[in-house]
């Protein structure tokens, strides 16, 4: 059912940089979480089934025959972190809050590839097939997803939704299970209508600080349990 892939270059290096500068957990508590920002790399919770967004080197072995996209329960496990990108050059700078309506596409940072899903029927549920595309962070047109969310910018504590730009689906999680070579691990795939199966929340991450200005943005780091990386002066680690 599952074929190994070959992985983009730039990922393993990227996570690299990230884990030769990590920060010791600390006891601090959470407060003023703040906004979600562009260029932040960061773990998303499905609220529901409470398993992260995860990608890995294995191909599905029907369908697209893209790279799969799984639910792990592991908090821990290094292929789980997405980069918030915009949907075009230049359509989301650095530190800029991500606004409820915006179109963004989620890199998986290991791999390069985007989040992605298109008219294949899922492996497990028949739903629709929820992949990772392209290399090096480019891929095409089905790789944006609007972020559905309450207010004006998606709040780190706050639960929101991925709809689909081209199919209008929304990324969710209804609780099959793999078996070998990745058992246990939960199908994601797109489904069409909202539901309790679809919020996510942000978890884990290196978040860019807010800025009016993201040049002008103040190095600030915050760090609290569990040990995250940390990648330039200008995040929050969280």
């Amino acid at each position: 059912m599952w074929s190994a892939g070959r992985g983009g270059s730039a990922g393993p290096v990227l996570l690299g940089l990230l884990l030769a500068l990590l920060v010791p957990g600390g006891s601090a508590a959470k407060t003023g979480a703040g906004l979600v920002t562009c260029g932040s790399v960061l773990k998303l919770l499905n609220t529901h089934h409470r398993v992260r967004l995860h990608s890995h080197d294995i191909k599905y072995g029907s369908g697209s025959g893209q790279q799969s996209v799984t639910g792990v329960e592991a908090s821990d496990d290094a292929n789980s972190y997405w980069r918030i990108r915009g949907g075009s050059e230049g359509g989301c700078p650095r530190g800029s809050p991500v606004r409820c309506g915006q179109a963004v596409r989620l890199t998986h940072v290991l791999t390069g590839k985007n989040l992605h899903t298109h008219h294949f029927p899922s492996p497990l549920s028949n739903n629709q097939e929820v992949s990772a595309f392209g290399e090096d962070g480019e891929g095409d047109d089905l790789d944006l997803w609007t972020v559905r969310c309450s207010g004006q910018h998606w709040e780190r504590e706050a639960a929101v939704r991925f709809q689909h730009v081209g199919t209008s689906v929304f990324l969710s999680v209804t609780g099959e299970q793999y078996g070998s070579p990745i058992r246990g691990q939960h199908e994601v795939h797109g489904m069409p209508s909202a539901n309790t199966h679809n919020t996510w929340k942000a978890m884990e991450g290196i978040f860019i600080k807010p800025s009016v200005e993201p040049s002008a943005a103040v190095p600030f780091i915050h760090a609290f349990s569990p040990p995250l990386p940390v990648a330039g002066s200008l995040e929050e680690v969280c």
